[in-house]
């Protein structure tokens, strides 16, 4: 079986101090590429933090499980991939039976009171951000980090959570001190960007 394929270390939260700065960056990996590895960098540098976690989801509940890779084949790809020894490839996720984000952030903050977390995004999922499950709930627990993509440069402007949370945005210049925010709180950060996705990857392989 699948779980059994998981190694320890995938299963439990990665171990944190008080006081670090750590940044959220879920998603189902499938595959990881060059633009995830972006987005890293770019969040650990703008943002200043000790730790950045790939939550690797067990399944997306609003995209189809049949082109889902195996998560253990996710995991490894991903810490393939994951040269900064910041980065910290997780599927705790697992463990606690839930693929909605908005259990997973209740959990992780009644685990670490004394840690520092903002949620990381690339900006290619702001658009569709309103159909997470309780996605006010999420914009209220941790301050958020939407990284540019190509084509999306201009959904923070149109987006419903973009415009529900116009009031709580804050200007990209502090974005290393997002984190002393007090949620809801949000920024758009702009750099350099991929044009790879994990979509475009999947039909590559299969119609090579």
């Amino acid at each position: 079986m699948e779980e059994q394929a998981l190694a320890h270390r995938h299963t439990i939260m990665p171990h944190v101090e008080p006081g670090m700065v750590v940044g959220l960056f879920g998603g189902s990996f499938n595959p990881p590429h060059q633009g995830h590895t972006l987005v890293a960098e770019i969040a650990i540098r703008r943002l200043g933090l000790h730790q950045l976690w790939w939550m690797v989801t067990p399944g997306n509940p609003l995209k189809s499980h049949r082109e889902l890779a195996p998560l253990a084949d996710r995991l490894s790809a991903c810490e393939a991939m994951a040269e900064d020894p910041r980065i910290k490839v997780t599927a705790f996720e697992k463990a606690l039976g839930t693929s909605y984000t908005a259990k997973t952030l209740d959990y992780i903050r009644a685990r670490n009171s004394a840690v520092h977390f903002v949620w990381v995004m690339g900006a290619d999922n702001l658009a569709g951000f309103h159909r997470w499950q309780h996605w006010q709930k999420i914009a209220s627990t941790f301050p958020i980090a939407v990284i540019d993509r190509p084509g999306s440069t201009l959904a923070y402007l149109s987006s419903k959570m973009a415009r529900t949370f116009d009031y709580a945005r804050i200007d990209e210049e502090d974005a290393g001190v997002l984190w002393q925010k007090k949620a809801p709180a949000w920024t758009f950060i702009h750099g350099p960007r991929s044009t790879l996705s994990s979509t475009a990857l999947r039909t590559a392989q299969k119609n090579p």
